[in-house]
């Protein structure tokens, strides 16, 4: 088995050692370099175009059974499909991300119409090549079912992973900070782009909630420079801006919040997704104060206790919305089992095999 993927390289500003190739007995790991980037279209299509080249040539003299592609950008995919073209080998596809309907919303509407019709037809001859088609969000099926129902699909959603386990709550904790009159600390972390739309409603949150919440904000991407000057702009100083940093750190700095915070901009197609930072804040058991809409709002309604969903891009609606929350750590003990990501890639791996079985 080949896994093909990249070095850790999602910011500029953060980057994490690894090895370029590890063997675990019949696993071999390649992982490419990619030239910096600062999360523009550009940018990410020139990584793109260096991973992809990358991966043909590591594929060049392969022969395969299946050839597995975990997308959320819809070249990866399609990547996936050309290699299982050209070496053989049946496409079990995992759909992250609808790009051809994300990419109405995110682009200038004149690069839309240029380049919606090219990627519309990629997608079509992706999805058409693969055996079956998994994702990530049970909110995507209606795109897919009407565009393409003669596909098998499964769903398989993100989940919680390994190093979240050992902090998940079992009893209920009220905050201390909060009970003796504190400042509440309110913690997001993860991209701060144009889907996020962060600069759309911390500014006027922050501001309206007053000193007596402080939100602490980690990451980078695309529209972090616009959030900074909004914030300047109108004075908010109970707002601060970290960089991205690793994977223990931020669990530690999750344990000392109050409440964690998630936000996607108010785009039709974020109606659909589900944010796998909704699985590591759940498994915590910290307060969640979440605005979004569509199914990621049904699902946080139906699975996660102490969430409270605003509408994305209001301000007002978030104040209401985090005056119900209670603020304290709650026990979520049949979430954490439902969508540990272990038992999911478990079931995930099963049917893959199964997959391939009824194609031989």
């Amino acid at each position: 088995m080949e896994i093909i993927t990249t070095l850790p390289n999602r910011y500029s500003s953060f980057n994490e050692e690894a090895l370029r190739i590890e063997e675990f007995g019949s696993v071999k790991i390649h992982r490419v370099e990619l030239p910096g980037h600062n999360s523009g279209m550009l940018d990410q299509s020139k990584a793109f175009l260096a991973y992809a080249q990358s991966a043909m040539k590591l594929t060049k003299k392969g022969e395969y059974d299946l050839v597995y592609a975990t997308s959320s950008r819809l070249m990866t995919a399609a990547l996936g499909a050309l290699i299982s073209v050209l070496r053989g080998g049946v496409l079990y596809l995992d759909i992250r991300d609808i790009f051809v309907d994300t990419m109405k919303d995110v682009l200038p509407k004149k690069l839309i119409w240029l380049l919606k019709p090219l990627f519309s037809f990629i997608e079509r001859l992706t999805i058409r090549r693969a055996v079956n088609v998994n994702v990530v969000s049970a909110g995507f099926l209606p795109y897919f079912y009407e565009r393409y129902p003669d596909k098998k699909y499964t769903v398989f959603t993100n989940g919680i992973d390994e190093e979240f386990m050992p902090c998940v709550n079992t009893t209920v904790e009220p905050s201390p900070l909060v009970a003796e009159g504190g400042v509440v600390q309110v913690v997001y972390a993860g991209n701060m782009g144009e889907g996020q739309g962060l600069h759309t409603i911390i500014p006027s949150l922050a501001l309206t909630l007053g000193n007596n919440i402080k939100f602490t904000l980690i990451g980078d991407g695309g529209r972090r420079g616009g959030l900074v000057a909004e914030l300047d702009k109108n004075g908010v100083e109970n707002v601060v801006i970290r960089n991205p940093v690793k994977r223990e750190e931020l669990i530690e700095i999750y344990q000392a919040a109050d409440v964690l915070f998630l936000h996607l901009n108010d785009y039709d197609a974020f109606r659909k997704v589900l944010p796998s930072k909704l699985f590591e804040y759940a498994a915590l058991g910290k307060p969640i104060l979440a605005g979004v809409k569509g199914y990621s709002a049904d699902f946080i309604r139906e699975h996660i206790n102490n969430a409270a969903v605003f509408p994305p891009c209001d301000a007002g609606a978030a104040v209401r919305a985090f005056s119900e929350l209670e603020i304290e750590t709650k026990v979520r003990g049949e979430f954490v089992e439902k969508f540990s990501r272990k038992e999911i890639m478990n079931e995930m791996a099963e049917n893959i095999f199964s997959t391939i079985d009824s194609q031989q």
